[in-house]
Protein backbone atom coordinates (compact mmCIF):
# COMPACT_ATOMS: atom_id res chain seq x y z
CA UNK A 1 0.00 0.00 0.00
CA UNK A 2 1.07 3.60 -0.60
CA UNK A 3 -0.15 6.66 1.24
CA UNK A 4 -2.48 9.11 -0.48
CA UNK A 5 -1.49 12.75 -0.95
CA UNK A 6 -2.95 15.12 1.61
CA UNK A 7 -6.50 16.13 0.63
CA UNK A 8 -6.59 19.61 -0.97
CA UNK A 9 -6.99 22.40 1.59
CA UNK A 10 -5.40 25.69 2.51
CA UNK A 11 -3.66 23.84 5.31
CA UNK A 12 -2.05 21.35 2.92
CA UNK A 13 -1.14 24.13 0.49
CA UNK A 14 0.61 26.17 3.17
CA UNK A 15 2.97 23.60 4.73
CA UNK A 16 5.95 21.47 3.77
CA UNK A 17 5.07 17.85 4.67
CA UNK A 18 7.41 15.57 6.54
CA UNK A 19 9.46 13.12 4.49
CA UNK A 20 7.33 10.07 3.67
CA UNK A 21 7.64 7.22 6.15
CA UNK A 22 7.89 3.62 4.88
CA UNK A 23 5.01 1.19 4.74
CA UNK A 24 5.13 -1.78 7.09
CA UNK A 25 6.79 -4.83 5.53
CA UNK A 26 6.92 -8.04 7.52
CA UNK A 27 6.28 -8.81 11.17
CA UNK A 28 7.46 -6.74 14.13
CA UNK A 29 7.31 -6.82 17.91
CA UNK A 30 6.75 -3.71 20.00
CA UNK A 31 5.80 -2.71 23.50
CA UNK A 32 2.97 -0.57 22.16
CA UNK A 33 1.34 -0.46 18.72
CA UNK A 34 -0.87 2.52 17.90
CA UNK A 35 -3.40 2.70 15.07
CA UNK A 36 -3.51 6.24 13.70
CA UNK A 37 -0.96 9.05 13.36
CA UNK A 38 -3.26 11.88 14.37
CA UNK A 39 -3.27 13.92 17.56
CA UNK A 40 -4.29 11.05 19.85
CA UNK A 41 -1.88 8.50 18.42
CA UNK A 42 1.08 10.84 18.16
CA UNK A 43 0.50 12.24 21.66
CA UNK A 44 0.37 8.77 23.20
CA UNK A 45 3.38 7.65 21.14
CA UNK A 46 5.44 10.66 22.21
CA UNK A 47 4.64 10.20 25.92
CA UNK A 48 5.43 6.48 25.82
CA UNK A 49 8.61 6.75 23.76
CA UNK A 50 9.96 9.37 26.14
CA UNK A 51 9.26 6.89 28.96
CA UNK A 52 11.38 4.24 27.23
CA UNK A 53 8.73 2.14 25.48
CA UNK A 54 9.25 0.69 22.00
CA UNK A 55 6.39 2.27 20.05
CA UNK A 56 5.11 1.57 16.54
CA UNK A 57 2.44 3.72 14.86
CA UNK A 58 0.50 2.35 11.89
CA UNK A 59 -1.08 5.04 9.69
CA UNK A 60 -3.28 4.25 6.68
CA UNK A 61 -2.30 7.47 4.89
CA UNK A 62 0.11 10.19 6.07
CA UNK A 63 0.86 11.75 9.44
CA UNK A 64 -2.02 14.15 10.22
CA UNK A 65 -3.98 13.09 7.11
CA UNK A 66 -7.38 12.87 8.83
CA UNK A 67 -9.25 15.26 11.10
CA UNK A 68 -6.04 16.23 12.90
CA UNK A 69 -4.80 17.95 9.74
CA UNK A 70 -8.10 19.36 8.44
CA UNK A 71 -10.11 20.65 11.41
CA UNK A 72 -11.20 24.18 12.25
CA UNK A 73 -8.16 24.83 14.43
CA UNK A 74 -10.17 26.11 17.42
CA UNK A 75 -8.63 25.10 20.75
CA UNK A 76 -11.13 25.26 23.60
CA UNK A 77 -11.69 23.78 27.05
CA UNK A 78 -14.41 21.28 27.88
CA UNK A 79 -16.03 18.46 25.97
CA UNK A 80 -18.71 18.36 23.30
CA UNK A 81 -21.54 17.37 25.65
CA UNK A 82 -21.02 20.25 28.06
CA UNK A 83 -20.43 20.26 31.79
CA UNK A 84 -24.07 19.74 32.83
CA UNK A 85 -24.33 16.48 30.89
CA UNK A 86 -21.16 15.12 32.50
CA UNK A 87 -22.41 16.10 35.96
CA UNK A 88 -25.66 14.22 35.25
CA UNK A 89 -23.76 11.15 34.00
CA UNK A 90 -21.02 10.99 36.64
CA UNK A 91 -21.84 13.36 39.46
CA UNK A 92 -20.45 16.80 40.13
CA UNK A 93 -17.14 15.71 41.65
CA UNK A 94 -16.06 13.64 38.66
CA UNK A 95 -17.46 16.26 36.27
CA UNK A 96 -15.18 18.81 37.94
CA UNK A 97 -12.20 16.49 37.49
CA UNK A 98 -12.99 16.10 33.80
CA UNK A 99 -13.35 19.85 33.37
CA UNK A 100 -10.02 20.54 35.04
CA UNK A 101 -8.36 17.91 32.87
CA UNK A 102 -9.83 19.51 29.75
CA UNK A 103 -8.17 22.78 30.76
CA UNK A 104 -4.98 20.78 31.23
CA UNK A 105 -5.42 19.63 27.61
CA UNK A 106 -5.12 23.24 26.45
CA UNK A 107 -2.10 23.79 28.68
CA UNK A 108 -0.52 20.55 27.44
CA UNK A 109 -0.75 21.78 23.87
CA UNK A 110 1.25 24.87 24.83
CA UNK A 111 3.81 22.76 26.67
CA UNK A 112 4.36 20.58 23.62
CA UNK A 113 4.60 23.58 21.34
CA UNK A 114 7.31 25.05 23.52
CA UNK A 115 9.21 21.87 24.28
CA UNK A 116 9.34 20.65 20.68
CA UNK A 117 9.55 24.06 18.95
CA UNK A 118 6.30 23.51 17.02
CA UNK A 119 5.46 26.62 14.98
CA UNK A 120 1.73 26.29 14.35
CA UNK A 121 0.55 29.92 14.08
CA UNK A 122 -0.94 30.02 17.59
CA UNK A 123 -3.25 32.96 18.39
CA UNK A 124 -4.84 33.72 21.76
CA UNK A 125 -8.56 34.16 22.31
CA UNK A 126 -11.87 32.47 21.62
CA UNK A 127 -15.42 33.83 21.64
CA UNK A 128 -18.75 31.98 21.92
CA UNK A 129 -21.37 34.30 20.41
CA UNK A 130 -25.15 34.60 20.63
CA UNK A 131 -27.32 35.31 17.60
CA UNK A 132 -30.67 35.86 19.34
CA UNK A 133 -31.93 36.82 22.81
CA UNK A 134 -32.61 33.26 24.04
CA UNK A 135 -28.96 32.46 23.37
CA UNK A 136 -27.90 35.37 25.56
CA UNK A 137 -29.74 33.63 28.39
CA UNK A 138 -28.07 30.31 27.54
CA UNK A 139 -24.60 31.81 27.53
CA UNK A 140 -25.12 33.78 30.74
CA UNK A 141 -26.41 30.66 32.47
CA UNK A 142 -23.30 28.81 31.28
CA UNK A 143 -21.12 31.71 32.47
CA UNK A 144 -22.59 31.41 35.98
CA UNK A 145 -22.17 27.63 35.97
CA UNK A 146 -18.52 27.83 34.88
CA UNK A 147 -17.63 30.30 37.63
CA UNK A 148 -19.74 28.76 40.40
CA UNK A 149 -19.08 25.06 39.84
CA UNK A 150 -15.78 24.95 37.94
CA UNK A 151 -13.83 28.01 39.03
CA UNK A 152 -13.51 29.23 35.45
CA UNK A 153 -14.79 32.83 35.16
CA UNK A 154 -15.32 34.27 31.70
CA UNK A 155 -16.23 37.89 30.91
CA UNK A 156 -19.50 38.72 29.15
CA UNK A 157 -19.24 41.09 26.18
CA UNK A 158 -22.44 42.91 25.30
CA UNK A 159 -23.27 43.91 21.74
CA UNK A 160 -21.24 47.11 21.88
CA UNK A 161 -18.12 45.50 23.36
CA UNK A 162 -18.34 42.60 20.93
CA UNK A 163 -18.81 44.84 17.90
CA UNK A 164 -15.67 46.75 18.86
CA UNK A 165 -13.66 43.56 18.18
CA UNK A 166 -15.87 41.65 15.72
CA UNK A 167 -17.29 43.71 12.85
CA UNK A 168 -20.44 41.67 12.28
CA UNK A 169 -24.07 42.74 12.71
CA UNK A 170 -25.17 39.14 13.32
CA UNK A 171 -24.25 38.74 17.00
CA UNK A 172 -25.77 40.27 20.11
CA UNK A 173 -23.16 39.31 22.73
CA UNK A 174 -20.81 36.58 23.79
CA UNK A 175 -18.42 34.95 26.26
CA UNK A 176 -14.72 35.59 25.74
CA UNK A 177 -12.03 33.15 26.82
CA UNK A 178 -8.46 34.46 26.74
CA UNK A 179 -7.11 31.01 27.64
CA UNK A 180 -8.40 29.32 24.50
CA UNK A 181 -7.36 30.18 20.96
CA UNK A 182 -6.61 28.82 17.51
CA UNK A 183 -3.81 27.32 15.43
CA UNK A 184 -2.87 25.77 12.09
CA UNK A 185 -3.92 22.16 12.71
CA UNK A 186 -1.75 20.45 10.10
CA UNK A 187 1.35 22.33 11.25
CA UNK A 188 0.65 21.15 14.77
CA UNK A 189 0.12 17.53 13.65
CA UNK A 190 3.36 17.56 11.67
CA UNK A 191 5.15 19.06 14.65
CA UNK A 192 3.92 16.24 16.88
CA UNK A 193 4.98 13.75 14.22
CA UNK A 194 8.46 15.25 14.01
CA UNK A 195 8.77 15.12 17.81
CA UNK A 196 7.60 11.49 17.95
CA UNK A 197 10.09 10.42 15.27
CA UNK A 198 12.88 12.20 17.11
CA UNK A 199 11.91 10.34 20.29
CA UNK A 200 12.36 7.01 18.51
CA UNK A 201 8.78 6.20 17.50
CA UNK A 202 8.59 4.08 14.36
CA UNK A 203 5.83 5.42 12.11
CA UNK A 204 4.67 3.41 9.11
CA UNK A 205 2.56 5.32 6.57
CA UNK A 206 0.40 3.68 3.91
CA UNK A 207 -0.14 0.87 6.41
CA UNK A 208 -3.86 0.47 7.00
CA UNK A 209 -4.79 -1.88 9.83
CA UNK A 210 -7.15 -4.49 8.39
CA UNK A 211 -7.84 -6.53 11.50
CA UNK A 212 -6.72 -7.04 15.08
CA UNK A 213 -6.19 -10.28 16.96
CA UNK A 214 -6.94 -10.01 20.66
CA UNK A 215 -5.03 -11.91 23.30
CA UNK A 216 -2.28 -11.60 25.88
CA UNK A 217 -0.28 -9.98 23.10
CA UNK A 218 -2.57 -8.23 20.58
CA UNK A 219 -1.57 -8.32 16.92
CA UNK A 220 -2.45 -5.60 14.41
CA UNK A 221 -2.42 -6.84 10.83
CA UNK A 222 -1.86 -4.82 7.65
CA UNK A 223 -1.79 -6.02 4.05
CA UNK A 224 1.94 -6.68 4.15
CA UNK A 225 2.84 -7.19 7.77
CA UNK A 226 1.84 -7.28 11.41
CA UNK A 227 2.84 -5.88 14.78
CA UNK A 228 2.63 -7.98 17.93
CA UNK A 229 2.60 -5.90 21.10
CA UNK A 230 1.93 -5.82 24.81
CA UNK A 231 -0.53 -2.94 24.45
CA UNK A 232 -2.51 -1.65 21.47
CA UNK A 233 -4.08 1.78 21.09
CA UNK A 234 -6.93 2.44 18.64
CA UNK A 235 -6.69 6.13 17.74
CA UNK A 236 -8.32 6.32 14.32
CA UNK A 237 -11.68 7.69 15.50
CA UNK A 238 -14.19 8.12 12.67
CA UNK A 239 -11.85 6.69 10.03
CA UNK A 240 -11.54 3.25 11.67
CA UNK A 241 -14.14 0.75 10.48
CA UNK A 242 -14.30 -2.94 11.19
CA UNK A 243 -11.22 -3.29 13.41
CA UNK A 244 -13.32 -3.08 16.59
CA UNK A 245 -17.05 -3.32 15.71
CA UNK A 246 -18.14 -2.73 19.30
CA UNK A 247 -16.52 0.71 19.13
CA UNK A 248 -17.94 1.47 15.68
CA UNK A 249 -21.46 1.28 17.05
CA UNK A 250 -20.74 3.96 19.65
CA UNK A 251 -19.81 6.74 17.22
CA UNK A 252 -21.27 8.36 14.13
CA UNK A 253 -19.10 9.85 11.38
CA UNK A 254 -20.16 13.41 10.57
CA UNK A 255 -18.90 15.54 7.69
CA UNK A 256 -17.80 19.08 8.46
CA UNK A 257 -16.54 21.71 6.03
CA UNK A 258 -14.21 24.70 5.98
CA UNK A 259 -13.52 27.34 3.36
CA UNK A 260 -10.82 29.96 2.99
CA UNK A 261 -11.01 33.27 1.16
CA UNK A 262 -8.06 34.70 -0.72
CA UNK A 263 -5.68 36.77 1.44
CA UNK A 264 -7.56 39.95 2.32
CA UNK A 265 -4.56 42.02 3.41
CA UNK A 266 -3.63 42.71 7.02
CA UNK A 267 -5.75 45.85 7.47
CA UNK A 268 -8.89 44.45 5.92
CA UNK A 269 -8.61 41.14 7.75
CA UNK A 270 -8.08 42.84 11.10
CA UNK A 271 -11.06 45.09 10.44
CA UNK A 272 -13.18 41.92 10.60
CA UNK A 273 -11.68 40.46 13.81
CA UNK A 274 -9.57 43.14 15.44
CA UNK A 275 -8.11 41.02 18.25
CA UNK A 276 -7.52 37.96 16.00
CA UNK A 277 -9.66 35.64 18.17
CA UNK A 278 -11.50 32.55 16.99
CA UNK A 279 -15.30 32.74 16.99
CA UNK A 280 -18.10 30.16 17.15
CA UNK A 281 -21.84 30.64 17.50
CA UNK A 282 -23.96 28.30 19.64
CA UNK A 283 -26.47 27.10 17.07
CA UNK A 284 -26.76 23.33 16.81
CA UNK A 285 -25.53 23.60 13.22
CA UNK A 286 -22.95 26.22 14.08
CA UNK A 287 -20.70 28.57 12.15
CA UNK A 288 -17.10 29.04 13.30
CA UNK A 289 -14.38 31.23 11.85
CA UNK A 290 -11.01 32.85 12.38
CA UNK A 291 -8.21 34.54 10.46
CA UNK A 292 -5.34 32.62 8.90
CA UNK A 293 -1.72 33.63 9.30
CA UNK A 294 -1.70 35.15 5.80
CA UNK A 295 -4.77 37.33 6.55
CA UNK A 296 -7.43 35.23 4.86
CA UNK A 297 -10.74 34.34 6.54
CA UNK A 298 -11.25 30.67 7.42
CA UNK A 299 -14.96 29.93 7.72
CA UNK A 300 -16.36 26.59 8.88
CA UNK A 301 -19.67 24.91 9.43
CA UNK A 302 -22.35 23.23 7.30
CA UNK A 303 -22.09 19.85 9.02
CA UNK A 304 -23.43 16.91 7.03
CA UNK A 305 -24.97 13.97 8.90
CA UNK A 306 -25.79 12.00 5.76
CA UNK A 307 -22.20 11.07 4.77
CA UNK A 308 -22.70 12.93 1.48
CA UNK A 309 -21.04 16.25 0.68
CA UNK A 310 -23.75 18.91 0.39
CA UNK A 311 -24.45 20.06 -3.17
CA UNK A 312 -23.21 23.53 -4.13
CA UNK A 313 -21.00 23.49 -1.04
CA UNK A 314 -18.91 26.55 -1.93
CA UNK A 315 -22.04 28.59 -2.68
CA UNK A 316 -23.72 27.50 0.57
CA UNK A 317 -20.62 28.32 2.60
CA UNK A 318 -20.27 31.71 0.91
CA UNK A 319 -23.90 32.55 1.71
CA UNK A 320 -23.33 31.70 5.37
CA UNK A 321 -20.15 33.79 5.45
CA UNK A 322 -21.96 36.80 4.00
CA UNK A 323 -24.60 36.64 6.71
CA UNK A 324 -21.79 37.11 9.20
CA UNK A 325 -19.72 39.56 7.16
CA UNK A 326 -21.89 41.33 4.56
CA UNK A 327 -18.88 43.50 3.72
CA UNK A 328 -17.39 40.38 2.05
CA UNK A 329 -20.26 40.12 -0.45
CA UNK A 330 -17.85 40.27 -3.39
CA UNK A 331 -15.50 37.63 -1.96
CA UNK A 332 -15.51 33.98 -2.98
CA UNK A 333 -13.49 31.12 -1.56
CA UNK A 334 -10.08 30.10 -2.83
CA UNK A 335 -10.13 26.77 -0.95
CA UNK A 336 -13.04 24.58 0.21
CA UNK A 337 -12.48 21.26 1.96
CA UNK A 338 -14.02 18.90 4.44
CA UNK A 339 -13.51 15.79 6.46
CA UNK A 340 -15.10 13.46 8.97
CA UNK A 341 -15.27 13.82 12.73
CA UNK A 342 -16.69 11.35 15.21
CA UNK A 343 -19.58 12.07 17.56
CA UNK A 344 -20.86 9.85 20.35
CA UNK A 345 -24.57 9.51 21.04
CA UNK A 346 -24.40 11.70 24.15
CA UNK A 347 -21.55 13.86 22.76
CA UNK A 348 -19.37 12.81 25.73
CA UNK A 349 -15.82 11.45 25.31
CA UNK A 350 -15.66 7.68 24.86
CA UNK A 351 -12.28 6.48 26.16
CA UNK A 352 -11.34 3.17 27.75
CA UNK A 353 -10.20 -0.42 27.18
CA UNK A 354 -11.52 -3.47 25.35
CA UNK A 355 -10.45 -7.06 24.86
CA UNK A 356 -8.10 -8.32 27.54
CA UNK A 357 -7.85 -4.78 28.96
CA UNK A 358 -4.67 -4.34 26.93
CA UNK A 359 -6.35 -2.61 23.99
CA UNK A 360 -6.96 1.09 24.64
CA UNK A 361 -9.07 3.53 22.65
CA UNK A 362 -10.21 7.14 22.55
CA UNK A 363 -13.06 8.38 20.37
CA UNK A 364 -16.22 10.49 20.50
CA UNK A 365 -14.54 13.91 20.58
CA UNK A 366 -17.70 15.43 19.10
CA UNK A 367 -16.13 18.59 17.74
CA UNK A 368 -13.89 19.33 20.76
CA UNK A 369 -10.87 17.40 19.62
CA UNK A 370 -7.89 19.70 19.20
CA UNK A 371 -7.15 19.97 22.91
CA UNK A 372 -9.00 16.83 24.01
CA UNK A 373 -7.05 14.50 21.76
CA UNK A 374 -3.73 15.53 23.26
CA UNK A 375 -5.16 14.92 26.72
CA UNK A 376 -6.43 11.51 25.59
CA UNK A 377 -2.97 10.53 24.42
CA UNK A 378 -1.50 11.44 27.79
CA UNK A 379 -4.23 9.70 29.80
CA UNK A 380 -3.86 6.48 27.78
CA UNK A 381 -0.07 6.62 28.13
CA UNK A 382 -0.49 7.01 31.90
CA UNK A 383 -2.74 3.93 32.00
CA UNK A 384 -0.29 1.83 30.00
CA UNK A 385 2.40 2.85 32.48
CA UNK A 386 0.21 1.62 35.34
CA UNK A 387 -1.50 4.84 36.42
CA UNK A 388 -5.08 4.33 35.23
CA UNK A 389 -7.00 6.53 37.69
CA UNK A 390 -7.79 9.20 35.12
CA UNK A 391 -8.73 6.79 32.35
CA UNK A 392 -11.00 4.96 34.81
CA UNK A 393 -13.03 8.14 35.31
CA UNK A 394 -13.52 8.54 31.55
CA UNK A 395 -14.37 4.84 31.23
CA UNK A 396 -17.23 5.27 33.73
CA UNK A 397 -19.10 7.58 31.35
CA UNK A 398 -22.04 5.47 30.07
CA UNK A 399 -22.36 5.17 26.30
CA UNK A 400 -25.00 3.57 24.12
CA UNK A 401 -25.01 2.41 20.54
CA UNK A 402 -26.54 4.71 17.95
CA UNK A 403 -30.05 3.37 17.29
CA UNK A 404 -30.94 1.88 13.93
CA UNK A 405 -27.78 -0.13 13.30
CA UNK A 406 -25.66 0.49 10.23
CA UNK A 407 -28.71 0.63 7.94
CA UNK A 408 -30.91 3.15 9.72
CA UNK A 409 -28.75 5.12 12.12
CA UNK A 410 -27.70 7.73 9.55
CA UNK A 411 -31.25 8.58 8.31
CA UNK A 412 -32.47 8.71 11.91
CA UNK A 413 -29.71 11.17 12.80
CA UNK A 414 -30.43 13.26 9.70
CA UNK A 415 -34.07 13.55 10.78
CA UNK A 416 -33.08 14.54 14.32
CA UNK A 417 -30.63 17.15 13.07
CA UNK A 418 -33.31 18.63 10.82
CA UNK A 419 -35.36 19.34 13.94
CA UNK A 420 -32.48 21.10 15.69
CA UNK A 421 -31.74 23.19 12.61
CA UNK A 422 -35.42 24.20 12.46
CA UNK A 423 -35.29 25.20 16.12
CA UNK A 424 -32.22 27.37 15.44
CA UNK A 425 -34.03 29.09 12.60
CA UNK A 426 -37.36 29.72 14.33
CA UNK A 427 -36.56 30.75 17.91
Amino acid sequence: MTASPYPPSWYAASVEPLPPQPALQGDLDADVCILGAGYVGLSAALELAEAGYRVVVLEAERIGWGASGRNGGQVIFGFGCGESKLAALLGRDDARKLFDWSVEGVRLLHERRARHAIDCDWRDGHMHVAIKPRQIDELKHWQQELERDYGYPLPWWDHEALRAQLDSPRYVGGLYDAGSGHLHPLKYALGLGRAALAAGVRVFEGSRVLRMTHGAKPVLHTAQGSVRCDFAVLAGNALVKGVAPALDRKIMPVGTYIAATRPLGADRARSLIRNDMAVADINWALDYFRLGSDHRLLFGGRASYSNFQPPNLAWVMARRMRKVFPQLAAEDFEHVWGGTIDISFNRAPHWGRIGHDNVYFAQGFSGHGVAGTGLAGRVIAEAIRGQSERLDVFARIPHRDFPGGRTFRTPMLVAAMAWYKLRDALW
